[in-house]
């Protein structure tokens, strides 16, 4: 168990208190902004985090996979138009929600830090970012957030999936927290805390989607 409270990783406040303890690791919670995260001494090396991402079987085409990924373009599509440009930041080996924006007419930038690594994509502005199954990796999710959040036009859009934190009971039996790349976990409260520090409209989709939406300014 840890002897002092650590800093947040998504807001800094030092007031973390553990939140659940299983065989694995111990997890703590925010009382600021309501993440619950694992400390470092948790983190996988790079080496060990890239073998755990090659296990995964995205098949690009495979019906069952942009069904799965559909969750995120129902509530973005709408709000877009032809020739919008995106970045679907951690795209991963399989890239294909980029695919499926490209035969939507959208033109899409990649960024992911072990399949698509070009740092370049942070020096252009975007009209949406998509985030889908990255954000519970992220060991800075703070500093990363406030970078995405950087590259969006006023009005412009950022979608996340993750699945959500519900409760402490719930967290105990929960399959979301065993894989050893999830370090950090949102809830809506999280997601609620976010966009009022950011000025974002929030909205919710589903069980495991949020849209952010970069209010313009009056």
């Amino acid at each position: 168990m840890l002897n002092e409270p650590l800093p947040c990783p998504l807001c800094g406040a030092r007031q973390s208190a553990l939140f659940h303890r299983d065989k694995r690791r111990d997890y703590l919670h925010c009382p600021c902004c309501a993440l619950v995260f694992v400390a470092p001494q948790y983190y996988l090396t790079r080496e060990a985090e890239r073998l755990e991402y090659d296990k995964h079987q995205n098949i690009a085409g495979d019906p069952g996979y942009r069904h799965f990924l559909s969750r995120v373009l129902v509530p973005l599509l709408p709000r877009l138009c032809v020739g919008d440009r995106g970045l679907d930041f951690g795209s991963g080996p399989g890239p294909e929600l980029a695919q499926m924006l490209r035969e939507a007419g959208m033109e899409m930038q990649l960024y992911d830090v072990f399949y698509a690594p070009d740092d370049a994509v942070f020096n252009e502005q975007y009209d949406f970012i998509c985030a889908t199954e990255v954000v519970e990796h992220l060991h800075q999710p703070g500093l990363e957030l406030e970078r995405l959040w950087r590259l969006l036009g006023a009005g412009g859009y950022l979608a996340v999936m993750t699945k959500l934190v519900i409760g402490a009971q719930e967290f105990a039996s929960w399959h979301y927290k065993n894989d050893p790349t999830h370090v950090c976990f949102f809830s809506r409260e999280t997601w609620q805390w976010w966009a009022r520090e950011n000025n974002a409209r929030l909205e919710f989709s589903g069980a495991d989607v949020c849209l952010l939406t970069k209010v313009r300014a009056e």
